[in-house]
């Protein structure tokens, strides 16, 4: 129990340095990116990957199925059924691969239908280049992502986040001197399509060779599949919602103002997407324990997923909160002078809008994974489905009129309505877990954010940044208010704990 305890604070740490490591690459790489390959070339990069992603629905939602069926399999100690639902998994993601390269490449022949009339024929001879490669890449990540699912379940998140470490700092090692070079976008998927089969191959050998991994494919059970079909269902129609939440702001723009609008919303989109990834860095972490629970289902189920709930959505939006804060205060700066230019300047306030609209969902992200294990995530799909209808009649009007900022606006109204109001009270209502306990714990953390904001306030109003190495005084200076303010006034003895236990063992082992 110590081992599996080590393994998940590890995994926790891990993912926080890899989320934050890959956040340093990016603020470096990309800029450099957007200088080496112009804005036009970065908007169709943005543009192409953007569309290509739509693939990735062949999944079906049958990836976030695998950790549920497993936790059954494993609580009954059912290991031949444990290895007939590897084999049922593998069959159906080997199909699914070949259906996205099949239907991808349909695609690729089709590239003026898809982008619309606003890219030159150069732009379209590079965006069917980018499409080829890109859909290798996505069809390839089908069983790289089954694999990954595997050493999941087995709770090796150490092996798991090292792994996503070396992808996440040797694709810009080998990507940057061919982009020096001259070798532009498709340089750089064909390095991302390299790292994944090295990935897949890695996966595939560390669960055949360290986790013993058994497959069955014969007297596969049609009634589990039929199990799994239904349950999937909701996952796919997820899926389905979160590609037209996420990619059609790039769709709209890129049929409405062309791909200079859609590499201002790419940058800022790039920004939001370095801030998701903080909170899935620790509720990616928890879901083998949350369905664990609930295959267990003991009375207090609901009482440890409440208790589970608030423990890891203080720690969420301590983290967030910092980030978000932060990027409202120095980010127009940062976004002007260092990641981009002064012509990027709309980046900065699709950014804000888009962080602001995710900070309640991704406080409550672990919320994701226990609807999942109670097989109540329908009414979240129901909930989304109508977001993103909000979303599309919103963005097209507003993208023509105010540009990257108005699509950044349509989806923000759409997900503060469906995440901060709608999705609040399903889980309060449906999963029993005590929503009013939660942000009462949540608003407890407020205390810690009086100063740090008062400050960032002067800052914005007083302060001009000039230089570069005075701006970077000042984000240490705030991040330095921020902690502590959080450690004496916000934080509970729990968290401050988890902080001071780390530091503790240093100390004793130089004793």
């Amino acid at each position: 129990m110590d081992l599996k305890k080590n393994e998940l604070k590890m995994g926790v740490v891990l993912s926080y340095i890899s989320t934050g490591l890959n956040m340093g690459i990016q603020l470096v790489y990309t800029p450099i990116m957007i200088h080496l390959l112009g804005k036009s070339e970065y908007g169709l990069y943005t543009l192409v990957g953007s569309v290509v992603s739509y693939l990735s629905l062949f999944s079906l939602g049958f990836t976030g199925a695998y950790l549920r069926f497993y936790a059954r399999y494993h609580v009954e100690k059912d290991y031949k059924g444990i290895a007939r639902l590897n084999g049922m998994f593998l069959l159906l993601f080997s199909v699914m691969s070949l259906a996205a390269l099949i239907c991808g490449m349909i695609l690729v022949q089709y590239p003026r239908q898809i982008f619309g009339n606003k890219l030159t024929m150069e732009e379209i001879r590079i965006a069917q280049m980018l499409m080829t490669i890109l859909v290798i890449n996505i069809a390839l990540t089908f069983p790289s992502g089954l694999m990954d699912s595997m050493i999941s379940a087995h709770e090796k998140f150490l092996f798991q986040k090292l792994l996503s470490l070396t992808g996440i700092i040797f694709n810009p090692m080998i990507c940057f001197p061919l982009l020096l070079l001259g070798y532009g976008s498709v340089a750089i998927v064909c390095v991302t399509t390299f790292i994944t089969v090295l990935k897949l191959f890695v996966s595939l050998w560390y669960c055949l060779k360290k986790l013993h991994t058994h497959f069955i494919f014969s007297k596969l059970e049609l009634s589990v599949l039929r199990q799994i079909s239904a349950f999937s269902f909701f996952l796919f129609l997820n899926m389905i919602i979160d590609q037209i939440n996420w990619s059609i702001d790039k769709f709209i723009l890129g049929w409405v103002s062309g791909t200079g609008a859609v590499a201002i919303y790419g940058v800022g989109a790039q920004i939001n997407s370095l801030f998701l990834n903080f909170s899935v860095a620790i509720s990616s972490v928890f879901a083998p324990r949350v369905n664990r629970i609930a295959a267990e289902n003991k009375k207090d189920m609901n009482n440890q997923f409440t208790k589970l709930f608030i423990k890891v959505g203080r720690i969420q939006f301590l983290i967030l909160a910092l980030v978000a804060s932060g990027f409202v205060v120095f980010g127009q700066y940062f976004v002007t002078e260092i990641y981009a230019t002064q012509e990027y300047v709309q980046a900065y306030f699709v950014a804000i809008l888009l962080i602001i609209s995710v900070m309640v969902p991704l406080t409550q992200n672990l919320g994701i994974e226990i609807q999942r294990a109670v097989n109540k995530q329908q009414a979240r799909s129901v909930i989304y489905f109508v977001m993103a209808i909000i979303n599309i009649l919103i963005s097209i009007p507003l993208a023509r009129t105010f540009g990257p900022v108005g699509s950044a606006i349509g989806t923000a109204i759409a997900l503060i309505i469906a995440n901060g109001i709608v999705m609040n009270i399903y889980y309060h209502k449906a999963i029993c877990i005590n929503i009013i306990d939660f942000w009462k714990n949540i608003f407890q953390l407020f205390r810690g954010m009086v100063i740090p904001v008062a400050f960032g306030c002067f800052l914005m109003i007083f302060v001009e940044f000039t230089n570069t190495m005075s701006y970077l005084f000042l984000v240490v200076l705030y991040t330095t208010i921020y902690c502590l303010s959080m450690w004496f006034l916000g934080m509970n003895d729990e968290e401050r704990h988890l902080v001071l236990q780390p530091i503790e063992r240093i100390k004793k082992k130089y004793r």
